[in-house]
């Protein structure tokens, strides 16, 4: 197996990388989540048990594995207690399995509602965002205004810093969007007490990684979104507010770049996204409503319906160059059961002319006109399947055409939500 690898969505999310992740864990010594924060959900199932983590790698279901979030990672201390409550609750306790980067920084009340305040502000044109305060939080960590766990966690320390951001961002709040302003005493007595309840996790963390790599230890590193909604090389300024590409995970961990030795890209058989933004393969229509209830395509985070429509191989081959993936695994194979018909958009064309390349700009992105393959569908219920050669020979010809026109295998078909129901075709350096 890979000694340590990447794993990353390379649509607009909700690709079902948790499922996967959950699946290799016990394979790795440690899952590493380097990026985004609570707008993000991945949704596991586990002996038909339903678990939805937000910020948790979604190793932690393994009861023997250490899980790390990051320095890179933007951390809603009332989502984290939350979720360890829950998970404990659950009998999954975390306590010496799950450590928090003292680098990584801290979602404040205040940046969830400036994130509401400038939504509203933008009316039609808003981005459409979780409202989490995820933007807005990485917007302070940009203009070094931001509070990092290390302080947040040192009760003298915090308190200076909160009178002094919150001083600040008073007055954006009041008069700017003419809101009400946050007390400083309010926040400080609420917050304080998840800083005394997460203080046992804050580690350094770079220092924790970087002597797993001299021990030997393997790495898993989690990301969350997906590619297309990278702040970099997603369709902007419709996107998230981090680095989801697999250049992230250096800076989003502190390894350097070297320490990842393989990256595999979670791939749809379909496409969705939530939220704004252009989406050329989109389907209003009913397709989009078959793979929308097919699929239970609302978010795990704010269960908004999500647009559905067509593989997209253009998007798809742009997000793999970023990445440099070595194989996909192949997601909701299972949704398309049922369809007489199933379309990848195989290029763009705009003023009759066919693009070679991945557009950057919005605005084009939004007029161009796909154009498509057409391949027959199946009527087989394919999620008992625990081999390719089980698949409907219509089935296994759609996989395969995906593996021509992006040039790289499907390691993985998933058939299921199940933790059992994938079939792994290729074993190879990465353990597949």
């Amino acid at each position: 197996m890979s000694k340590n690898l990447l794993v990353v969505g390379l649509q607009w999310g909700d690709e079902g990388k948790g499922k996967i992740i959950d699946a290799l864990s016990e394979q790795y010594d440690a899952i590493v989540r380097f990026q985004g924060g609570a707008n993000a959900g991945h949704t596991v199932y586990v002996d038909n048990e339903k678990f939805v983590l937000h910020l948790i790698p979604s190793g932690i279901l393994h009861q023997d594995k250490q899980c790390i979030i990051a320095n890179g990672v933007v951390v809603d201390p009332e989502c984290l207690s939350e979720e360890i409550d829950g998970l404990r609750e659950r009998n999954h306790h975390v306590e010496g399995r799950l450590w928090i980067s003292g680098r990584a920084h801290v979602v404040m009340p205040y940046h969830k509602m400036l994130d509401g305040l400038q939504e509203a502000e933008l009316g039609d044109q808003q981005i459409q965002t979780t409202r989490r305060g995820i933007g807005p939080c990485y917007a302070d960590k940009a203009a070094r205004t931001g509070i990092r766990f290390a302080e947040f966690v040192n009760p003298d320390v915090f308190r200076d810093r909160l009178e002094e951001v919150l001083t600040l961002k008073n007055k954006i709040i009041s008069r700017i969007y003419d809101g009400d302003p946050l007390n400083v005493d309010d926040v400080y007595e609420r917050y304080s007490g998840y800083a005394e309840k997460l203080r046992p996790y804050v580690k350094n963390t770079v220092a924790m990684l970087q002597r797993y790599e001299n021990e030997g230890k393997t790495l898993l590193m989690e990301g969350a979104q997906g590619t297309m909604l990278d702040i970099n090389n997603g369709t902007y300024p419709y996107v998230t507010s981090s680095n989801v590409c697999a250049g992230g995970a250096a800076v989003g961990t502190g390894l350097p770049p070297s320490s990842v030795t393989d990256v595999m890209g979670i791939v749809k058989a379909y496409c969705s996204r939530v939220g704004g933004g252009p989406f050329p393969t989109e389907q209003d229509n009913e397709t989009g409503e078959f793979l929308r209830e097919q699929g239970n395509e609302y978010g795990s985070t704010t269960g908004r319906p999500r647009r559905c429509g067509w593989l997209d191989i253009v998007a798809l081959r742009h997000t793999i160059a970023v990445n440099g993936v070595s194989g996909i695994s192949l997601m909701l194979l299972d949704v398309l059961t049922g369809l007489k018909e199933i379309k990848i958009c195989t290029g763009y064309k705009i003023n009759g002319e066919q693009l070679k390349e991945f557009p950057a700009e919005v605005s084009f992105l939004g007029k161009v006109e796909p154009i498509y393959e057409s391949f027959q569908g199946w009527q087989e219920d394919i999620t008992g399947a625990k081999e390719f050669a089980h698949l409907p020979a219509a089935a296994r010809d759609y996989v395969k055409a995906i593996e021509n026109l992006i040039d790289l295998p499907v390691k993985i078909v998933s058939v299921g939500p199940g933790r059992s129901q994938v079939i792994q075709r290729v074993y190879g350096e990465s353990g597949l």
